[in-house]
């Protein structure tokens, strides 16, 4: 799978910010399909950076209704990727 369909989006809130500067570990939205061997070598292919450690995990689509209709949001997938330390990827830098 080529690298920047398995890289979907970056997450930037609060939480992630204080795992950034704190732990050094960038969140992002990653593809279904993706593994974390697939994670590490795309972040590490896009960004020119070393990957430590990356963690994974789903994030369950909510319920929703718009009057009589209900349906339910995507399904998505995230990871946590540590990077090398002194590595930073400048992108979040900026934000």
């Amino acid at each position: 799978m080529e690298a920047r369909k398995i890289i979907v989006r970056p997450i930037v809130t609060e939480k992630t910010s204080n795992l950034r500067e704190f732990e050094n570990k960038y969140v992002f939205e990653v593809s279904e399909e993706a593994n974390k061997y697939t994670i590490a070598t795309a972040v590490e292919e896009i960004f020119k950076v070393n990957v430590v450690n990356v963690h994974t995990w789903h994030v369950r689509g909510k319920n929703r209704r718009r009057g009589m209709f209900t349906g339910k949001t995507p399904d998505r997938k995230r990871a946590a990727v540590q990077l090398k330390e002194g590595d930073k990827i400048e992108v979040f830098e900026q934000v």
